[in-house]
């Protein structure tokens, strides 16, 4: 299927790793130009490379999103190295996996400046860009946790629950200007923060990393842990031709381990 976005410009936060890395080279196996930051330098310039194996302009810069400084150079630099940008998705690792009774208001902060106010700070960068062209894509990487919380993952779950709020709030404000906004909630998925999540599990219990992962897999109907190769397909449709009419919506990719309705 073409998905009709070649040529198109594809910010994506944190992408040189894990889903971001993923949804990147979903974006740019579809024709997008690619800018991409993350905070090592030996991933973000082997992403880079990778990226630009598949014969698509890419700009990579070192950047955290939790700093809002680093975001505006990002952009800045997105800009004048590629054009303004059409398609956002943001993405960051997960915060701190603990206990309430554990958590300090440093982890909290923490948790809002990395999983919150970077979606809201990289949205408010490249609205304007998208409205005067009339034309944008904006695709939240969050987690299914915002819909059902799992144990340790008591920041997570409670910001996750806002950015599918703020997702819907978008949607509604910037409609009217061609421009859709989704959240795409993945499950289980195998990348740094499952293996991390994983040996927390492993510790606990006293059981193998490997036996962690393969309980995981058997809470899940379809029996596996899923790939992040799965979420950027997901993530380069919401953002195609095709899906010009779904906004608002927070999409699960999960195999089936989410069982409620809404």
């Amino acid at each position: 299927m073409d998905l009709g976005i070649r040529g198109r410009i594809a910010m994506v936060a944190a992408g040189s790793k894990g889903l971001g890395r993923a949804a990147a080279r979903a974006l740019a196996a579809e024709g997008c130009a690619i800018s991409i930051c993350g905070r090592g330098a030996e991933a973000l310039a082997e992403a880079k490379a990778g990226l630009e194996a598949l014969g698509v302009p890419v700009f990579a810069a070192q950047a955290d999103v939790a700093s809002a400084g680093d975001l505006e150079r990002l952009h800045k630099a997105t800009r004048s190295a590629l054009g303004p940008v059409d398609i956002l998705v943001t993405n960051t690792g997960g915060p701190k996996a603990c206990t309430f009774d554990g958590l300090t208001d440093a982890d909290w902060e923490a948790g809002v400046a990395s999983t919150l106010l970077n979606v809201v700070r990289l949205s408010r960068l490249v609205l304007p860009e998208m409205k005067a062209s009339g034309w944008g894509r904006i695709v939240h990487i969050t987690s299914l946790v915002a819909k059902q919380p799992l144990p340790l993952l008591t920041i997570s779950s409670t910001l996750r629950a806002g950015l599918s709020g703020l997702t819907r709030t978008l949607a509604l404000e910037t409609a009217p200007s061609g421009i859709t906004v989704n959240a795409l909630l993945p499950g289980h998925i195998l990348t740094d923060r499952q293996h991390h999540l994983g040996r927390i599990k492993a510790q606990a219990e006293g059981i193998s990393l490997e036996e962690a992962l393969a309980a995981t897999a058997a809470t899940i109907p379809m029996g596996r842990i899923g790939s992040p190769e799965e979420i950027g397909a997901a993530i380069a449709f919401l953002c195609s031709r095709p899906a010009a009419y779904i906004t608002g919506q927070s999409l699960l990719v999960d195999g089936g381990l989410v069982q409620g309705t809404f």
